[in-house]
């Protein structure tokens, strides 16, 4: 099959080419939700195929509340893709989860309020079990990865997902972080993670601080917070361009393939 991939790169904020492909095709994809987000970067790296969407389109023009996760995880799902690697850019909650640092994210509350959740909206109903959300043995492979290249990082968090695309008040924040106990925030998680479960698609996210929520009282300057962002964004292609070749062909210590079993009535 000409347009297919083995993994799927879901690129966030400053995250608009992932850089890694010595050779690469664009793909105008179709899906029953309406158009992905740009069209599909579709090349190989270290001998792997790897299919790339920008999650805020190309030059960032689409705001978190807009993005079609539908139509992205279908045309993923479409050119074969059993693994999502998706960088996103966040805030933190908690003093120790620094600027610049790296959150492999194992839990998520959502408080979203009006986007387009499942794949299954009639005919046929869907309970799939985000119990845990994320793939073990991506998350796995992602932490083994970022502790050899020696970043800074977490191996668990909470992300709190939030509508956008306003910033969270004061007592939000505080609310988020005190009584919720929530770790980092960020706008676009929900509804990617739980549409990839029901694609039976394996999904990790790897949320990169760029400053500290506005619980803090930690007034920074728009070029701080582009300066943190564009090392993050450089300690992401460098992670991503270590993790892919290290993620097993077979998928054998998850059940993400297998997420329907028992879902659909």
């Amino acid at each position: 099959m000409a347009n297919s991939a083995d993994i799927g790169i879901i690129g966030g904020t400053g995250i608009y080419d992932p850089g890694l492909f010595s050779s690469k095709r664009e793909t105008k994809m179709h899906t029953p939700y309406g158009e992905p987000s740009d069209l599909v970067t579709i090349g190989e790296y270290s001998g792997i195929k790897i299919a790339f969407i920008p999650r805020h389109g190309r030059g960032h023009r689409i705001p978190p509340h807009s993005i079609n996760s539908r139509a992205n995880i279908w045309a993923l799902k479409q050119l074969g893709v059993k693994r999502i690697i998706a960088p996103s850019a966040v805030g933190s909650l908690q003093e120790g989860y620094k600027p610049g640092d790296i959150a492999i994210p194992d839990q998520f509350i959502d408080f979203t309020k009006k986007r387009q959740y499942t794949f299954y909206d009639g005919g046929q109903v869907c309970h799939v079990s985000v119990a845990d959300p994320f793939c073990p043995e991506l998350r796995n492979t992602a932490i083994d990865r970022m502790k050899k290249l020696k970043f800074p990082m977490h191996n668990k968090a909470t992300y709190v997902c939030i509508e956008g695309p306003r910033f969270s008040t004061r007592v939000e924040s505080k609310f988020f972080r005190d009584v919720l106990k929530a770790d980092i925030i960020g706008m676009t998680l929900v509804p990617e993670v739980n549409l990839a479960r029901e694609a039976e698609i394996c999904y990790v996210s790897v949320a990169t601080v760029t400053d500290y929520d506005v619980w803090a009282d930690k007034p920074v300057s728009s070029a701080e917070i582009i300066e943190t962002l564009a090392k993050n964004v450089e300690k992401t292609k460098k992670l991503i361009a270590d993790l892919v070749p290290a993620i097993p062909a077979a998928r054998k210590k998850c059940s993400c393939g297998n997420a329907l079993e028992g879902a659909l009535l």
